[in-house]
């Protein structure tokens, strides 16, 4: 049986693809200048003891709806910085690097991080958490008790600060990509690592096929990755044809399902992405990670776990 209208219509699609591309690629475009725009207004008018009156900025200076979009980003990136800070400290012992906190939170304009912590620095609702190199920009230092005492960021990183290693992994059940539902009790007498993301997250997008590729390798009988994806609880706009082109492009073969408050709060209420949770087969966590990581450093904990009897 012939299709004699396939000829035109594949060219029309491929046409609506291409322009849908192109459009995506305009925005991007459009939305990193708004940002610069607003980045090199702070570089000129940030200085370390100068509070900044955001209001003024929202209603004098920035006042397009593009630019209002943009500089509720940056807000909202603003407060979640001293908890990312403070939680790969505390799960890394480790400072997370500028380049870290520019990929957590997708921050891709030259002198965006700096900028940004030194309104941090400045402002008197923030506790003074940090010291950082005056050449660098590098932060040196990091008082998690500053932030632990702070009402606004204690619970985020409460369960961090008390350690999550050699508790028992609490206890999940996860709607699936798929429709299907996974109950962590038909994952008894399994190591499994935990992996908690998010579609449009910059740090995500550059480990998962790394996972992907460890799983393949370590995968079966005694090892899986249950990747646990935050885009609706975080109410995201990402479509679920945009999770399954993700998740296609990346090679993941293992459980996909959709994060739900429940197990959010249960995993310590997790507000970095990504996070990672390494269980053996006893359902105790062994390795807990937090931000980007070195897949060699997963793959070796991995491989140093299934060599466990």
């Amino acid at each position: 049986m012939r299709f004699p209208a396939l000829r035109t219509i594949a060219p029309a699609y491929l046409l609506v693809l291409l322009l849908l591309a192109a459009f995506s690629a305009t925005m991007a475009q459009t939305d990193i200048a708004v940002e610069k725009r607003i980045i090199d207004y702070l570089k000129q008018n940030v200085a370390p003891g100068k509070p900044l009156v955001v209001s003024e900025l929202y209603n004098n200076v920035f006042t397009t709806p593009e630019e209002r979009k943009a500089l509720d980003r940056l807000f909202n990136v603003f407060f979640k910085i001293p908890v990312y800070v403070a939680q790969h400290k505390a799960g890394t012992n480790r400072i997370p690097t500028l380049d870290d906190i520019a990929r957590q939170f997708n921050l891709r304009i030259p002198g965006e991080v700096p900028v940004l912590l030194t309104i941090l620095d400045s402002d008197p609702r923030v506790p003074k958490f940090m010291t950082r190199d005056a050449k660098t920009g590098e932060i040196t230092s990091v008082d998690i008790e500053a932030v632990k005492k702070d009402k606004r960021f204690s619970q985020a990183i409460e369960r961090t600060i008390a350690g999550w290693v050699g508790k028992n992994a609490p206890a999940f059940t996860l709607d699936l990509f798929d429709g299907k539902t996974l109950s962590s009790a038909t994952l008894a007498g399994k190591n499994f690592l935990v992996y908690f993301w998010f579609t449009g997250c910059p740090p995500c997008l550059q480990l998962s096929p790394h996972l992907a590729r460890i799983e393949k390798q370590y995968g079966g009988k005694k090892f899986t990755i249950v990747a646990v994806n935050a885009d609706r609880f975080l109410e995201l706009d990402t479509t679920d044809a945009e999770r399954a082109a993700y998740v296609k492009k990346v090679g993941f073969r293992f459980p996909v399902g959709h994060m739900n408050k429940k197990m959010c709060e249960d995993y310590g209420g997790v507000s970095v992405y990504p996070t990672l949770f390494l269980v053996d087969a006893r359902g105790v966590i062994r390795k807990y990670y937090v931000g980007y990581q070195q897949p060699e450093t997963i793959a070796a904990d991995i491989k140093s776990l299934l060599a466990l009897k």
